[in-house]
């Protein structure tokens, strides 16, 4: 009787394995064509890839983008294209904002920079401290020969660049001054990717003032459109099928600061003697190059402490 039920139950879900395949290439017949994947006769899934659609209108801080021309249209649609299918990188940038805009939206509001300066941000580095080729760092890809420009210390115990706070507040002071120079915010953040004499050049060997109006380097001729391109993905996450559930979000590290006005000789004895570890200390405030500290006259660092660990 044993043997014989095993029997009787693997040819029973044999019968229904068989049915439910039979029903699956019925349901998903390349006839149809519909739904997001076909089946082929041979059993292999013939996945479809659909374009996402360009938004019917679209501004960058408050100016309008011009999205009756058709180059300014494809240009978007290029963007849209590319990013809409890098889904780990949007997806990993979805999660990271919502632990870096609490620190980045405030600091834009309070210099009076549009809000969609921040994802101006994500299109330089993804919300994260990367090094480019050319040398640029952190969250707004600061050179190293600009940062102490706009209040940034870069030396071989500190490199402010990483520290998201401070870079943010010199990333403010740039734009500031850009929309000083060309009137426009387009144009400011434009210019955040070629320069300001980068961009001045440009418009003045065309005749031209307006981003859309002027042919740029590649790189340039982009960069606005990555940036709004990022804004409507991640700006309209859930409806565009980017799906981060609160629970799954990374949040804001809780931390207690400490002030340090003189040098630490072995940051890995003074993070012990303040109750955490070095690669702690290290993970939450990547400000810190080397293995030790050197005091400046009447600077005064804040070592940032984990207290989720």
């Amino acid at each position: 009787m044993k043997n014989w039920n095993s029997t009787a139950f693997v040819s029973a879900l044999a019968g229904v394995v068989g049915g439910l395949g039979a029903a699956m290439l019925l349901g998903f017949s390349p006839d149809k064509g519909d739904g997001l994947t076909t089946v082929a006769p041979d059993g292999r899934l013939q996945y479809k890839w659909y374009a996402p659609q360009i938004p019917p209108q679209m501004s960058f801080a408050g100016e309008a983008v011009p999205l009756d021309r058709r180059d300014v249209r494809e240009a978007l649609d290029r963007e849209l294209i590319a990013n809409y299918y890098s889904h780990t990188g949007t997806l990993y940038a979805l999660k990271l904002s919502s632990r870096w805009f609490p620190v980045i939206e405030p600091k834009l509001k309070a210099a009076g920079i549009p809000d969609d300066f921040k994802y101006l941000c994500i299109a330089e580095s993804h919300l994260q401290n990367q090094t480019s080729k050319a040398g640029a760092v952190g969250f707004w890809q600061f050179m190293p020969g600009t940062a102490p420009q706009y209040g940034l210390e870069v030396s071989n115990d500190v490199d402010e660049r990483y520290d998201v706070a401070k870079s943010t507040d010199a990333a403010c002071q740039y734009f500031r001054q850009a929309y000083q120079k060309f009137g426009n915010w387009t144009a400011a953040a434009a210019s955040y990717n070629c320069g300001m004499g980068g961009y001045n050049g440009f418009a003045t060997s065309q005749q031209q003032s307006s981003f859309y109006n002027i042919l740029f380097l590649d790189e340039t001729n982009r960069y606005i459109f990555r940036i709004l391109a990022l804004k409507h993905l991640i700006g309209n996450a859930r409806g565009m099928g980017f799906i981060v559930e609160d629970k799954d979000a990374y949040k804001p590290v809780p931390v207690r600061k400490v002030p340090v006005s003189s040098s630490i000789a072995n940051l890995s004895d003074w993070s012990l003697a303040n109750g955490t570890t070095y690669k702690a200390l290290k993970q939450q405030n990547p400000w810190l190059r080397s293995k030790s500290l050197s005091g400046r006259p009447g600077k005064v660092y804040e070592i940032e402490i984990p207290t989720d660990l």
